[in-house]
């Protein structure tokens, strides 16, 4: 794992776009498209902004999966992943991209869903994903103890009190209550098959995270630690998140 340390998030998103957008270039002119995950929290809101505006990118030819959804929430509820994906990477580039597959939530058949994004994931392997890590140092929705085993693409889990308190403290709803108790999320092993990995982690608040995921030991009960068993993962920090790192 490679690891990049930054005096603000301004300056790390831009980073992680910069070395993201290289990756996608490279497989556009290798194979004529690119297929990525991009998450969607609010530690990446720089990253996207600064992707949007990466040069050289023809994104008439990238095909854009994401990572996790909350089960049973609208769709246009301030919260969902694929509204902010839409409103805040989508719509803004400067073409529209070549396939969008959102994970739709609120579906009736959630087991059809998954399936058909495990087929989609087939036909287009990822070149990078755009991840970061939670309070909980989980990976998408997978909370500790993560499940590093499954071949399943996706599950269906039930989120853990500190995920769902993150949540809350980001503003994303009113009351814990208010936030789901259940999500759909890409598993580890499949976050694990992209060729590039580009993990943005800014905040004081992901600093315990960090320590434990790049530092500590391998395990399921801190599911980022697992990254750093990926052949080409970058990591990127701001000075807050890097402040608890023994090794800087």
């Amino acid at each position: 794992m490679i690891t990049n340390i930054f005096d603000d998030k301004v300056s790390l998103g831009r980073a992680a776009a910069a070395c993201g957008a290289e990756y996608i270039r490279k497989a556009i002119a290798a194979r004529g498209a690119a297929n990525i995950i991009v998450a969607t929290a609010a530690s990446q809101f720089e990253l996207q902004e600064a992707l949007i505006a990466e040069p050289g990118i023809d994104w008439s030819k990238v095909r854009i999966f994401h990572l996790d959804e909350y089960i049973a929430l609208p769709e246009d509820h301030p919260a969902s992943f694929r509204k902010n994906l839409r409103e805040r990477l989508i719509a803004k580039l400067p073409a529209p991209p070549a396939a969008f597959f959102p994970i739709d939530g609120n579906a009736e058949d959630l087991d059809q869903v998954v399936a058909k994004l495990g087929e989609e994931l087939e036909k287009y392997p990822i070149d990078v994903a755009f991840i970061g890590i939670g309070e909980n140092g989980h990976i998408a929705f997978n909370d500790p103890p993560a499940d590093f085993d499954t071949e399943l693409p996706f599950l269906k889990i039930r989120l853990d009190e500190a995920c769902r308190r993150q949540q809350l403290g980001e503003g994303w709803f009113p009351t814990l209550e208010d936030v789901p108790k259940t999500a759909l999320t890409m598993s580890v092993k499949q976050i694990m098959k992209s060729a590039a990995i580009i993990n943005t982690v800014p905040d004081l608040r992901k600093a315990d995270a960090v320590q434990k995921a790049l530092e500590g030991p391998i395990t399921n009960m801190c599911p980022a630690s697992i990254l750093r068993e990926h052949p080409d993962c970058h990591t990127f920090l701001d000075r807050n998140s890097a402040s608890k790192l023994k090794n800087q």
